[in-house]
């Protein structure tokens, strides 16, 4: 049949250049020791960046929030399905991560992807103008192109060249969008200048902090929190699947942003709203994360980052320089990328090979995820897993 045959030779031409993807079964719960497609391994592939996911108490809060609400929410938001515990987790969310703005409100979402398709279709449109960054996430790209605005990308984290572009701009709504933690390098937008060229321009500042939130910041509150940042200007994005140990996400903003999505938002209004379960579970999360509990995790991870920088500064390739618990090795080649990967599998230890179109052509890489729940011991074995494969590559 000749579309299966169209779809037969696209998926032949991804197989000879290195880009196929494929998955691999986890049978145990997400932690840093795992057996995965029936073998035990050492997991540096998950953003369980505090080891939560299979914590004792969020795994009985899931239970009590199922027991309490039921299995699913059966419904939108706005059509039943918004439960008592969303709005005590906005609630929550606001008060947690809403220092950066004045009258702080919340908006939960069942993904990370669909908080920032709904905020960034409704936040822009025909006739605004939207600077992203280069290496912002697919769901960020896929946000503004939807969004139909005018989109000007500027260089990865170059404050002037967005400067300029701002300048030059005389559009009468003004979208200034970046990750917070970017997911493939581990680096941090210059956050403080963002909001001060913002501010200087009229422009929204719509921060995805996924990879920073929980983990970062004091209290886990995330980047912004960490940069001391304050600004009506910001929009700043959450997930919960990450450093929470959960699932869902939430776009915490001054409450008129956050009623205009409410109202606007087409991710937000046609979509079943997640089990309250779920909502549950991510308040008691906030909860430990916000403790002693939450402080002594990041400190471990703080220090397991340290030791993972001198580790990758130490082979034959080349490190990025990340602060964070994403840690990249770029390799180059994808078929260079997916032998030592396969390398590193046969000692035991899941780092997943990074391709394009996630990063560059030329810049395949091994992301190596930390998380609390790693140990020493843990890098110790990847330092000399990376010594034997350097050798032999």
């Amino acid at each position: 049949m000749f579309l299966l045959d169209t779809l037969r030779d696209g998926l032949a031409d991804l197989e000879t250049r290195g880009l196929t993807r494929r998955r691999r079964i986890a049978d145990t719960p997400c932690a840093a020791h795992m057996r995965v497609d029936g073998r035990e391994i050492v997991g540096f592939a998950s953003n369980d960046y505090l080891g939560l996911a299979a914590h004792p108490l969020l795994v009985e809060a899931m239970a009590e929030g199922a027991r309490r609400y039921g299995a699913g929410s059966g419904g939108s938001h706005l059509l039943g399905g918004h439960s008592r515990a969303h709005a005590l987790l906005e609630d929550e969310l606001a008060a947690f991560a809403g220092g950066f703005v004045d009258a702080p409100r919340a908006l939960t979402f069942s993904t990370g992807y669909m908080s920032n398709l709904a905020t960034l279709t409704a936040l822009a449109g025909r006739g605004t103008a939207v600077f992203s960054d280069a290496l912002n996430h697919a769901s960020l790209i896929d946000g503004t192109r939807l969004a139909r605005a005018d989109v000007s990308i500027y260089p990865h984290a170059d404050t002037e060249a967005l400067a300029a572009m701002l300048e030059a701009s005389d559009a009468p709504v003004k979208l200034i969008v970046t990750d917070a933690v970017f997911s493939m390098d581990g680096n941090i937008a210059p956050l403080a200048r963002l909001v001060e060229l913002a501010e200087r321009h009229g422009a929204w500042l719509v921060v995805d902090d996924a990879h920073g939130f929980g983990a970062l910041g004091p209290q886990g509150r995330g980047t912004v929190a960490q940069a001391a940042l304050r600004s009506a200007h910001l929009v700043y994005l959450c997930t919960f699947g990450k450093a929470v140990g959960a699932a869902g996400a939430a776009v915490i903003a001054h409450e008129t942003v956050i009623e205009w999505l409410l109202q606007r938002a087409r991710p937000y209004i046609f979509t079943t709203a997640s089990p309250p379960a779920v909502a549950h579970t991510v308040s008691a999360s906030l909860a430990l994360i916000a403790g002693e509990e939450g402080e002594k995790r990041r400190r471990h991870l703080g220090q397991l980052i340290a030791r993972t920088r001198e580790i990758l500064q130490g082979t034959r390739w080349r490190p990025v320089d990340s602060p964070t618990a994403v840690q990249p090795l770029i390799i180059g080649s994808n078929e260079a990328t997916l032998a030592l990967a396969a390398r590193l599998d046969e000692h035991g230890l899941w780092v997943p090979a990074i391709r394009p179109p996630t990063v560059p052509v030329g810049t395949s890489r091994l992301r190596v995820s930390l998380s609390a729940d790693h140990s020493f011991d843990d890098l110790d074995r990847l330092q000399s897993a990376l010594a034997r494969t350097g050798e032999t590559a």
